[in-house]
């Protein structure tokens, strides 16, 4: 059986490549022409450590030297050796370009662009290479604005099995994709992005997770969520979602149905302000309960804009809870960046 194994590297490019049966990593690597680092090639020198965060693999012969017990307890392995058992997820300690080695461009065309409120906009892409994208739920990429000479990065809001792929923007004054989606686009416009990109992506649900959403830094989560329809989730996973005003709320519906779809699934939505008709209003800290916490034995995954990140950290820390894991992916959303 064949496996597909994401190599993540340093500067944030993901390259997917294919085991076949009884293949090394490094092996398929090579034939993949992506030179990730490698110098004995038989589990003696270590160069090739990396550390798998999703996945099960055999990992192969090797010497103390090359791979401690406490560094193969902890995740890693030696690409020489590994052949998957799996999928697999593998951070590569090296840049994308020392592997000789580039993030993929992908093309298509504009399938739907759909207002989901007066701050918000989705638009969905139907790729001329959909079965050469591959991507890990919770990635971004850098799309080229039609008609202009910049790109924005976007994350997807869809899983990685879906025939189509989708992104939520929000619009901003003078923002250029903001002008792009609000005045010109139309279906059948042609569009080219760069990616995945990231280090922002769900890892293997070993312990219960909680998802931080700030405005669309929902896009990412709900990528994940996607996900986790089609496999079995055996830890609680809850999403809290906050926005800063009722017209930014989006998505609802969908949220709604993972619930219904996804075992253990369940989420809050919360609206800073005040003269809101939400249940909850204030910001995504107010409903940090110990009971989502677990007392730190949980993965948290956030991606908002910044004041957001940093506001979650000081609420973590003084509640003295140190989640196991902590991924963030911050944006800022502004007209000369986007998101």
């Amino acid at each position: 059986m064949s496996y597909q194994v994401a190599l993540s590297f340093e500067d944030g490019v993901t390259r997917f490549i294919t085991c076949g049966p009884h293949e090394t990593v490094a092996e398929a690597s090579y034939r993949s022409r992506i030179n990730i680092p490698l110098d004995c090639r038989d589990g003696a020198c270590g160069t090739c450590k990396s550390r798998c965060v999703a996945g099960e693999y055999d990992g192969g012969d090797y010497i103390e030297d090359a791979l401690t017990d406490d560094e193969a307890a902890a995740g890693f392995a030696l690409p020489c050796q590994m052949v998957p058992h799996s999928d697999l997820v593998l951070e590569i300690p090296a840049t994308a370009e020392f592997a000789k080695t580039g993030a993929a461009v992908h093309a298509g065309s504009i399938t739907e662009v759909r207002r989901l409120s007066a701050s918000t906009v989705a638009f969905a892409v139907e790729l001329d290479d959909r079965d050469q994208l591959a991507f890990l739920p919770g990635q971004y990429v850098n799309v080229a604005v039609p008609g202009t000479g910049v790109t924005r990065s976007y994350s997807f809001s869809t899983g990685p099995a879906e025939k189509a792929v989708s992104f939520l923007v929000r619009i901003t004054a003078g923002g250029a994709m903001s002008g792009y989606l609000a005045d010109r686009a139309e279906v059948g416009d042609r569009v080219e992005f760069t990616g995945p990109l990231g280090s922002f992506f769900l890892r293997d649900l070993v312990r219960p997770a909680l998802l931080l959403a700030g405005g669309t830094g929902l896009a990412p989560l709900l990528s994940m969520l996607e996900r986790l329809t089609d496999i079995e989730v055996a830890h609680p996973v809850h999403l809290i979602y906050g926005v800063s005003s009722d017209t930014d709320l989006v998505e609802l519906d969908k949220l709604r149905a993972y619930a219904d779809a996804i075992a253990r699934f369940s989420f809050d939505h919360c609206v800073a302000d005040e003269a809101s008709t939400a249940a909850h209003k204030g910001y995504v800290t107010s409903l940090l309960t110990p009971e989502r916490l677990h007392g730190g034995d949980v993965d948290v995954y956030l991606c908002g804009p910044p004041p957001m990140v940093e506001a979650v950290r000081g609420h973590l820390r003084e509640s003295g809870i140190d989640p196991a894991n902590f991924y963030t992916e911050k944006f800022t959303v502004a007209a000369e960046v986007g998101r």
